[in-house]
């Protein structure tokens, strides 16, 4: 490894006096987990996962990100490994998890486990890609705001994507077809480990953070140590005083996941921004927004320069612009607000794409008295 300090700081060449250094200090905890989320990606040398194929798709994921960057980093560590028909199968599944989550089925997994792949190094592979598309998100935002060059992708509007429609899940369960606010469930498309088998130290982790009884964390913690530093990550995103109101950390989270066409994140976290702004109305407009049409309409300037801002950050590849930071702070927003609504919506670029590619929801029955 050749960085094992701040790798984002380096590569988005941060002034260490300036407002943004600063406000990275201030989120120390997501600063630090982001860079413990890619030593626990890239430090391990797994039999069934080595190290030099995880360079070599990690390279090719920030590529098509159009991050070249991040991918020429990532290619100065990459061996000469030749894609053979199980990498070639990795490839293509990244290549699914980068541009069309949504299209993502059991049976692609299924294939995967055909050639050879693990349970674990399934769930590795998917936080991989996941994961360098948040990290190539945070270093477009980072140098956006510490004001140096970035490619230039054009600057169309950002609209809603497309999203599951088929109304019955993989297993037979009713699935959602629209966007929603009620609750749902989620339910994995390969089997998440059983809670009996974690040792008594990993069942604590788990329990510390709520994931003993969850199936979509019990399926990441075939990962324990990453999933772990992406909690961690998480907390220190969307946890933390001062700084953007939580009420619009949790609106980045839903317009990352209407761009994305991801229903059970949408519904998680637009509920949380209705209930932190009292606008369920407003909130329910941005989810009844249709395929193909812009999200910021018919919202106030503020929400409406952040919405600009988090679909285009969320967009493969971003296309976010010095416009956008500047509209932002036209509204008053500050760098640690910015460096918020930054992180909090590339988080979703990492959610979704775990979400929408290991799993699907479905609506629950209600229950009858």
């Amino acid at each position: 490894m050749t960085q094992t300090t701040d790798l984002l700081a380096g590569l988005a060449e941060i002034d260490p006096a300036s407002a943004l250094a600063a406000a990275r200090e201030q989120r120390e905890a997501a600063t630090t987990h982001s860079q413990g989320s890619y030593l626990a990606l890239f430090s391990e040398d797994d039999a069934d996962f080595p190290r030099d194929e995880r360079f070599i798709l990690a390279a090719q994921v920030a590529l098509w990100h159009q991050d070249s960057i991040l991918s020429a980093h990532y290619a100065q560590q990459a061996g000469n490994t030749p894609p053979g028909e199980r990498l070639q199968l990795a490839l293509d599944h990244a290549e699914r998890l980068t541009f069309q989550p949504v299209t993502a089925t059991a049976a692609h997994l299924g294939a995967l486990q055909q050639a050879g792949w693990t349970l674990s190094a399934i769930v590795t592979l998917s936080q991989l890609v996941a994961f360098v598309s948040f990290q190539s998100r945070v270093l477009h935002g980072l140098r956006l705001l510490a004001d140096r060059p970035v490619a230039a992708h054009g600057n169309p509007a950002v609209t809603a994507g497309v999203w599951h429609t088929q109304p019955f899940s993989h297993s037979g369960k009713t699935a959602p077809v629209a966007f929603t606010q009620r609750e749902l469930e989620w339910e994995p498309w390969i089997a998440a480990k059983p809670l009996a088998e974690f040792d008594p130290q990993q069942q604590q982790t788990l329990a510390r953070f709520g994931h003993s009884d969850s199936d979509y964390f019990r399926l990441l913690a075939r990962n324990l140590p990453l999933l772990e530093q992406r909690t961690l990550t998480d907390k220190g995103i969307f946890f933390t005083s001062g700084g953007l109101p939580r009420a619009e950390r949790e609106l980045a989270a839903t317009v990352a996941s209407k761009v994305n066409g991801c229903i059970y994140c949408a519904s998680v976290h637009a509920r949380k921004a209705a209930q932190l702004s009292k606008q369920p109305e407003i909130i329910q407009q941005l989810l009844d927004v249709a395929p193909g049409k812009v999200l910021s309409e018919h919202q106030s300037p503020r929400w409406q320069a952040e919405i600009e801002f988090a679909a285009a950050i969320s967009a493969t590849p971003t296309s976010a612009a010095p416009q956008h930071i500047q509209a932002l702070r036209d509204q008053g927003l500050s760098e640690l607000e910015l460096l918020d609504l930054l992180q909090s919506t590339a988080f979703f670029a990492w959610a979704n794409r775990l979400m929408l590619t290991l799993g699907e929801p479905y609506i629950a029955e209600e229950k009858t008295l």
